[in-house]
């Protein structure tokens, strides 16, 4: 099958397929007579591999260790069950940093609305007290 047929079959854009076969994701694809590329059906399988541990933010160096292991006939089932738990763990912890940002924005916007608007120059208003935010980091 062609490239763009792959892509349609697994939702990849062909360039994005492009990019997998430059990082090694995917393997050099044959070539047909015409010099297009020629995908089989391992091809699809491993690219829904790909797609999927994308879809879950798995980065390419823990997609490329998983399909190393398969690659050596070696079940990867492990490493990635253990990849997908530091994601959710990792996801934890940026939801509550941003509910913490939430609960600052809250305060400020609170506290910015007893403060003037019209402060040119930013002494007595709002903007600083981000200032001031933005010093204590």
């Amino acid at each position: 099958m062609k490239i763009q047929e792959l892509s349609q079959m697994t939702g990849v854009s062909a360039k994005t397929i492009r990019y997998y076969e430059e990082v090694g994701l995917l393997p050099a694809p044959s070539r047909a007579e015409n010099n297009y590329r020629q995908y089989s059906e391992q091809d699809v399988e491993r690219l829904r591999l790909v797609a999927g541990a994308r879809r879950l933010d798995l980065s390419l160096d823990d997609i490329q260790e998983i399909l190393a292991l398969r690659d050596h006939r070696e079940a990867p089932c492990r490493v990635l069950l253990e990849r997908m738990e530091q994601k959710a763990d990792e996801i934890a912890e940026r939801i509550h940093a941003l509910q913490r940002l939430e609960g600052e924005l809250h305060a400020l916007h609170t506290l910015g609305l007893t403060f003037p608007v019209d402060d040119v120059d930013g002494k007595n208003c709002v903007c600083h007290l981000v200032s001031e935010h933005t010093a204590k980091e």
